[in-house]
């Protein structure tokens, strides 16, 4: 058509630095973040935001440069992710959980200019950066942030020369300080890297473009407003906090932050900030469940909570829901900047919780959500039974795996995302998720058995702190579960009364054939090594010889007990 043109008037790059700009316009004398006394404005934020900015400008940061991190939920870390965007450079949140080699690693790939690092972290930083330095590697600027609690800090003594303090940074920094907006809206803004649950962690590079969307998204599939009051106890460093660092900023809304996550830190926010959100992993729900102090009084107001993994039993979340939380289920990964598909856990007159679909089977932003045959690209029949690949197309995926073209390569073949996790779509359209694809336990009839659903009986033993289910090899059924299981402290049981406890809550072929008590392998973030215990089951033989006869005592049913 005539007459039309794309110029800087009806075309801006999309950006989530821009949530901060209209915030402290809007919302300006609304508190922005909360963190134990101290407590910013929107208008202030910005400020601290703008001088973060011009001072790493000052250091020599250019465009494309990448700042690393290493820090729990406190607001220098909220503050990170835009004032080091609005210099035109990328952040990079690292898991606090990492060694120091991991960590040296990854700092590495990165090629980081600068680590700003929490006071709690600072060791295991200095030894990473021993070790870059022994490999000949260019060691990043070290940027310490101090606790806002006068007592927090007292390893000064300790920290080298060639260091700065976080709050000196920022007074290097200039009010009038211009912005670096993108070039381009899909230029990288942050990278986050995988659990590296199925190997070295993978640097999932975000855009300007995709984060900001997603951020959007997130206001829609959480039911959120400028009223809402969200608690950090989501790690901000998974998914750039699932973009809620950028999404309460879109809304003026107002971040409580928490250096460490307990029960009574989550029941205290709640009732001082009147918290409306919050969200993590399904321990979470465990906490709360179990918490003491829970129930002696109702909530100021309901609050939302979402999980992301597999859904603990009805038991935990009929509590969970009696105590005053919405509890929704969450499903997504870091290649999708965090959640996908956001499903809310109802209950009925008796109490049984089921699961309604909030908003479709994905978001208005997501493109496509399909479970296909990664053979054929065709999508599976909405039988409920036969099992596909689960796959995404949208403008909320990342951009690639950072310095790893044969991995973004094969992530995004056949130009769907393959999320290698195993799911079926009910006749209703939702999909399930049965397991990854590498974790399933596969029956001699080819049937997927999800080692994520018996995962989640065990968790919910009150002996249990913690587990992982793996095949076994079985001449007569082709593999059988495999439950290893780390004990609370102080605690005892034996296989038997796990193998019974599983059995009045799961079908006879998901139910452990056996049960091994000990310490579970984890790898540098925090993630149990299923590869280390599926060498261990494997180790441990066939449960049944070729000829039938088992090789271990079978109880009724045909579960095989391991000695304790």
């Amino acid at each position: 058509m005539e007459g039309l043109v794309k110029c800087s008037a009806n075309h801006v790059p999309l950006s989530p630095i821009s949530f901060l700009e209209r915030a402290a316009f809007v919302y300006g004398d609304k508190v922005s973040i909360v963190y134990g006394d101290t407590r910013y404005s929107w208008r202030e934020t910005r400020g601290r935001c703008i001088r973060l900015a011009s001072a790493l400008s000052q250091m020599g940061l250019n465009r494309g440069d990448v700042v690393a991190a290493l820090a729990p939920n406190i607001p220098a870390l909220c503050e990170l992710y835009f004032g080091v965007p609005m210099a035109g450079a990328v952040l990079s949140a690292l898991n606090t959980r990492l060694d120091p080699p991991t960590l040296a690693l990854l700092l590495q790939q990165l090629e980081a200019k600068i680590i700003c690092v929490d006071h709690q972290y600072v060791q295991i930083v200095l030894k990473a950066l021993e070790a870059i330095s022994i490999a000949k590697g260019k060691s990043p600027f070290l940027v310490v942030i101090r606790d806002s609690d006068p007592g927090g800090f007292s390893t000064t003594q300790e920290v080298p020369p060639r260091n700065l303090d976080y709050d000196r940074l920022l007074e290097m920094g200039k009010l009038d300080f211009e912005i670096v907006n993108p070039i381009d809206e899909c230029d990288p803004i942050t990278v986050n890297y995988t659990s590296g649950s199925t190997g070295t962690p993978k640097g999932a590079v975000y855009s300007h473009r995709a984060a900001y969307l997603n951020s959007i998204a997130q206001i829609s599939r959480f039911e959120m407003s400028a009223k809402t009051v969200f608690l950090w106890t989501v790690d901000m460093f998974r998914c750039s906090g699932w973009c809620f660092t950028w999404a309460v900023a879109a809304l003026g809304g107002t971040n409580i932050c928490l250096r460490n996550v307990t029960t009574k830190a989550i029941f205290d926010s709640i009732f001082i900030h009147k918290v409306t959100h919050l969200c993590g992993p399904p321990t979470i729900l465990n906490m709360i469940a179990e918490a003491p102090f829970a129930g002696r009084r109702p909530l100021p107001t309901k609050v939302d909570l979402v999980i992301a993994g597999a859904l603990p039993p009805i038991e935990i979340l009929d509590n969970v829901h009696k105590l005053g939380f919405n509890v929704s289920h969450a499903y997504g990964m870091t290649e999708a900047l965090g959640p996908v598909i956001i499903r809310s856990l109802e209950f009925d007159q008796y109490d049984c919780a089921s699961i309604k679909d909030r908003n479709g089977v994905h978001n208005v932003v997501m493109e496509g959500v399909d479970v296909k045959d990664p053979t054929t690209m065709r999508s599976v029949p909405a039988d409920g039974k036969t099992i596909g690949e689960v796959m995404l197309r949208s403008n909320t995926l990342m951009l690639g795996y950072l310095k790893n073209v044969q991995g973004t390569q094969a992530a995004f073949k056949n130009g769907w995302y393959g999320t290698r996790d195993l799911g079926v779509r009910d006749p209703n359209g939702h999909i399930r998720i049965k397991d990854r694809a590498v974790d399933a336990i596969f029956n001699c009839e080819g049937d997927a058995i999800s080692t994520l659903e018996i995962e989640a009986v065990l968790a919910s033993h009150p002996a249990v702190e913690a587990t992982a289910v793996v095949g076994r090899p079985d001449d007569r059924l082709g593999e059988r579960p495999c439950a290893f299981v780390e004990l609370k402290e102080g605690r005892t049981t034996s296989s038997q009364d796990i193998i019974e406890f599983c059995g009045v809550r799961l079908p006879n072929y998901m139910v452990p054939g056996s049960v091994i008590f000990g310490d579970l392998p984890v790898n540098s973030t925090g993630k149990i090594q299923k590869c280390v215990l599926k060498e261990k089951a494997k180790a441990l033989g066939s449960l049944f010889h070729s000829n039938g006869h088992p090789t271990k005592a079978v109880c009724e049913k045909s579960q095989v007990l391991s000695a304790d």
